[in-house]
């Protein structure tokens, strides 16, 4: 269990993708660049084997923002995306409505 208050030191944000590229050391991986209000973002994420990169491609997701940057495979993954999975499905957390790059999820 954690507190409200861990919880709250969370960010997340609502991103969309700009750009999707295939990890270069990786057959699981893509190499997201995200926009994140007007900061852009890399991130690195294991869902190649769920989503073709044109299903990807404008997406607007939810991330965590304030995640300390990671190397993963030789790229910097600075944030984490949200999905859920059953274990044989994965689907990536996206939100119902539009709404605008940068918005607090809460």
């Amino acid at each position: 269990m954690i507190s409200i208050d861990d919880f709250k030191k969370i960010e997340l944000r609502v991103a969309q993708i700009i750009e999707v590229n295939e990890h270069p050391n990786a057959d699981k991986l893509y190499v997201l660049k995200v926009a994140v209000g007007e900061e852009q973002k890399q991130i690195v994420a294991g869902i190649r084997a769920h989503y073709t990169k044109e299903q990807l491609q404008g997406k607007k997701i939810i991330v965590v923002n304030n995640l300390e940057p990671a190397l993963l495979r030789g790229q910097e993954s600075q944030g984490m995306l949200l999905a859920a999975s059953d274990g044989e499905h994965l689907a990536i957390l996206m939100p119902e409505r539009d709404v605008a790059c940068g918005a607090t999820v809460r």
